[in-house]
């Protein structure tokens, strides 16, 4: 049972460098698993967060409250994403975001304490880590020259592109929140993208 546990997550880290046998197992017995409930911060503003965590199950959200009291969606993330706040875990200074689980979740976590023993006793997780964090800060950036350059219809279509399983799981207001929408404008760019165009004479 506990190796069907860890099956999923052993796959994922060695998408992004080889490890042994050895190496996972001293892995997997850092890890904590968790079963988290629907509507549950793991992280609100002005905590430190204390966990880098793998999602095996549910769908949890990233956000920020702004100063006019309007939640901007950061992220989503379903089965197989990792979840943290990277600055505030590597920092341990007060986060500016709330990490809400959206649905049951079951998390397999990472401590500050338990990765710097990850690293030290397996170093090739150094190059796991540097390579998610790249791949983040890659696909932050696409959001935003995409924010900036593209049409309020191909944002949402780029997003539903991109994350296909998410609409069906996450309601229509956080989907605004995320491309930067009122929920009310979101509606009218459904309405226009399910009209068909006129024929063409």
């Amino acid at each position: 049972m506990a190796d069907l546990l860890y099956e999923r997550i052993n796959t994922n880290v060695r998408k992004y460098s080889s490890f042994s046998e050895e190496d996972l197992q001293y892995f997997n017995s850092l890890l904590q698993h968790r079963t988290v409930p629907k509507k549950h911060f793991l992280l609100q503003e002005g905590e430190v967060c204390t966990f880098e965590a793998y999602l095996l199950k549910g769908c949890i959200r990233t956000y920020h409250i702004d100063h006019d009291g309007n939640e901007v969606t950061l992220q989503f993330a379903i089965e197989d994403w990792w979840v943290s706040d990277i600055i505030s875990f590597h920092e341990q200074k007060p986060s500016h975001w709330y990490i809400e689980t959206l649905e049951d979740c079951e998390l397999l976590i990472l401590t500050p304490e338990t990765k710097e023993q990850l690293l030290h006793r397996v170093p090739a997780f150094e190059r796991m880590f540097r390579l998610m964090v790249q791949r983040n800060l890659s696909q932050l950036q696409e959001r935003f020259f995409r924010t900036v350059t593209s049409t309020a219809v191909d944002k949402y279509l780029d997003f539903l592109n991109r994350y296909p399983a998410i609409p069906q799981r996450v309601a229509q207001h956080y989907i605004a929140s995320y491309l930067g929408f009122t929920p009310e404008f979101l509606s009218k760019v459904r309405r226009k993208l399910s009209t068909p165009s006129p024929p063409k004479s």
